[in-house]
């Protein structure tokens, strides 16, 4: 896809996991089409004046200047975004943030924000169904009747209930007798649902610790399964099941409110991007939709900007 040089790209990060799975998500995807030469930043240790990043001025740190000097530089987290702003002025960098900004988006080259934080549509920023996340789809689904279920817990935006969701997970159970089921806890799933799930599991249902699970578990497990229920708490594991390519069902769990989250799931369910438990009985010869792979898509939108940006400079006197 690029043709010349390969770009080198900052990824600035805070450490948290979540921003962590974003970044590396589209770092794998700017190395595969682009070659581009990724180097990581955590910006937890270091110390960047508001001054800089409110005017454009890039601060002398030694850890930065041993790397490379960027092409592209990309921040996911408030704690990128002092370093991400005070960069944005320097000789041709393209600045990138995942997520809306604390500081003003027009300050910045390029902008990857998610539908359900209502961003301003604008040429410089991509919108994305849900966050980037480092699954790719899977190129033929297993015939195996294998399932695989990813428990949340209880969040501000929807109503958890135990019971409700453990009738829900028997009631899946019931729709396709012989299939064998994986079922993974999370870090919010409570203490007394993981003695609950505990007592369920027999020789058609085996119940995974996320605790006890490695990097590649998910990626794994969803390759060998032929649908995957996730409840809607779960808003990350949801983006993750629809790129993989499985059909991806949601557990019935209602909404506290209108918030940008449940929005989010709510229109999901309205383009019929995931079924419903009415659907559970023909999911194993349903034909998914084609997978949400947002991080290639920012991918080759990022490439595309920044080639752009190389001719442009070129081509002038």
């Amino acid at each position: 896809m690029i043709t010349g040089r390969a770009p080198i790209v900052w990824l600035l990060h805070d450490d948290k996991p979540g921003h962590n799975t974003q970044l590396r998500g589209l770092a794998h995807r700017l190395k595969a089409l682009g070659n581009a030469h990724c180097h990581w930043i955590d910006c937890g240790n270091l110390s960047v004046p508001f001054w800089r990043a409110l005017f454009g001025v890039a601060p002398v740190i030694d850890a930065l200047s041993a790397l490379p000097s960027p092409d592209i530089v990309i921040g996911a987290g408030s704690q990128t975004h002092r370093l991400l702003f005070a960069l944005r002025r320097r000789k041709q960098v393209m600045t990138t943030v995942l997520m809306r900004p604390s500081l003003p988006l027009s300050w910045l080259d390029t902008a990857i924000i998610p539908e359900h934080d209502t961003p301003a549509s604008s040429d410089r920023t991509l919108i994305t169904k849900g966050v980037l996340n480092t699954i790719t789809p899977m190129a033929k689904l297993t015939a195996r009747h294998n399932g695989l279920m990813l428990i949340g817990g209880p969040s501000k935006h929807f109503e958890w209930d135990d019971d409700q969701v453990l009738a829900q997970i028997d009631q899946l159970r019931k729709a396709l007798p012989g299939w064998h089921w994986t079922l993974s806890s999370s870090r919010r799933t409570p203490q007394a649902m993981l003695s609950r799930l505990a007592l369920m599991e027999d020789s058609t249902l085996t119940v995974t610790d996320h605790r006890k699970t490695h990097a590649s578990w998910l990626s794994q497990t969803l390759a060998d399964s032929r649908c995957v229920w996730i409840t809607p708490d779960s808003v990350s594991m949801v983006y993750e099941g629809l790129t993989s390519g499985l059909p991806t069902g949601l557990f019935d769990i209602p909404p506290k409110s209108d918030s940008r989250v449940a929005r989010g799931i709510a229109q999901l369910q309205a383009d019929q991007r995931v079924y419903s438990l009415s659907d559970a009985s023909s999911i194993a010869t349903a034909t998914p939709p084609a997978p949400l792979w947002e991080a290639d898509r920012a991918a080759r939108w990022l490439l595309d900007r920044w080639q752009s940006r190389q001719k442009a400079g070129a081509s002038l006197p």
